[in-house]
């Protein structure tokens, strides 16, 4: 008989984490606490203080919610649940040794990759910014370090080269949230054990920062541009300099020729041709909005 009456507690911070942890509750697992960031103060002036997406959802079902600074902190709480498992998915922290040493079977981790490509913090944006022909989600062994433990599952996910990071976040979401739910009861129980990762085959992923959103048109061809619009979605956001001004690409193709003050040059004679705006009043208009004399006149 499967053991999925296992209490669980859950490691989250994000939208893709909220995902995963709706999914456990529905399917009935016994979440007895969220681990999750502390609150942080967001909008004009941060002075809104807004809740983790994981935190609105523990609360709603009457969840015990841990803020802690640092891990350590609430050590004695997990000591006092054992035995436990851990699920983790996008919580933003790394987790101890001493810490993954209090669950049993340790902690299980939902990455957005088919490790080992791609360990690190930004894998769906670097495999649409790459062209990939398919990513995927792994299931795997939280360990020390980062995203290297050993692999319970894998799903792939064919990629059209079209896709945007929102839409590939979303998708990956729900992909990891039903590969947990499919496999957690045989984890739990001692059934399925984890393979090793193929080291010879890992890759890493690097941070975004707000200095990668200017695209340098020496750089990249119109299609690399293109592709990192799509990717970076959301953040860093796409920049370009049009007649003085900065403007935020939202959707773009490549294109022939330049037509327009928004067909822009690329590296080897190519051209990108911007679709869809966000102009520098913070207003989202389209390409013929803006050409139609936007930026000079609202």
């Amino acid at each position: 008989m499967m053991n999925t009456s296992k209490i669980v507690i859950f490691f989250g911070t994000e939208d893709f984490s909220a995902v995963a942890l709706q999914a456990l509750i529905d399917a009935g697992h016994p979440v007895v606490a969220v681990v999750t960031k502390p609150d942080t103060f967001r909008g004009r002036g941060r002075t809104r203080l807004v809740k983790p997406p994981v935190k609105e959802i523990a609360e709603r079902h009457n969840i015990e919610v841990w803020q802690p600074n640092k891990l350590a902190d609430i050590a004695h709480k997990i000591e006092s649940l054992r035995p436990v498992a851990g699920v983790l998915s996008a919580y933003g922290k790394i987790i101890p040794k001493s810490i993954l040493d209090l669950f049993e079977p340790g902690i299980i981790n939902i990455h957005p990759s088919l490790l080992p490509k791609y360990r690190g913090p930004s894998p769906i944006e670097t495999a649409i910014a790459n062209g990939d022909a398919a990513t995927g989600v792994t299931l795997m062994q939280l360990v020390p370090e980062m995203d290297a433990g050993p692999i319970y599952a894998q799903e792939t996910v064919p990629l059209s080269d079209s896709e945007t990071r929102p839409e590939l976040y979303d998708e990956l979401a729900r992909l990891g949230a039903e590969l947990l739910l499919k496999n957690l009861p045989q984890i739990l129980d001692g059934l399925r054990q984890p393979a090793e990762q193929e080291t010879e085959q890992v890759s890493y992923t690097h941070l975004l920062t707000k200095e990668q959103a200017y695209l340098d048109q020496t750089a990249f061809t119109a299609k690399q541009a293109e592709r990192l619009v799509r990717a970076h979605l959301g953040y860093p956001k796409t920049k370009v300099t049009i007649a003085g001004h900065d403007i935020i690409v939202l959707k773009s193709h490549v294109t022939d020729s330049a037509a327009t003050l928004l067909d822009l040059p690329f590296k080897d004679d190519t051209y990108l041709s911007i679709d869809e705006l966000i102009a520098p009043s913070g207003r989202t208009v389209t390409k013929q909005a803006y050409l139609n004399g936007y930026a000079a006149g609202a």
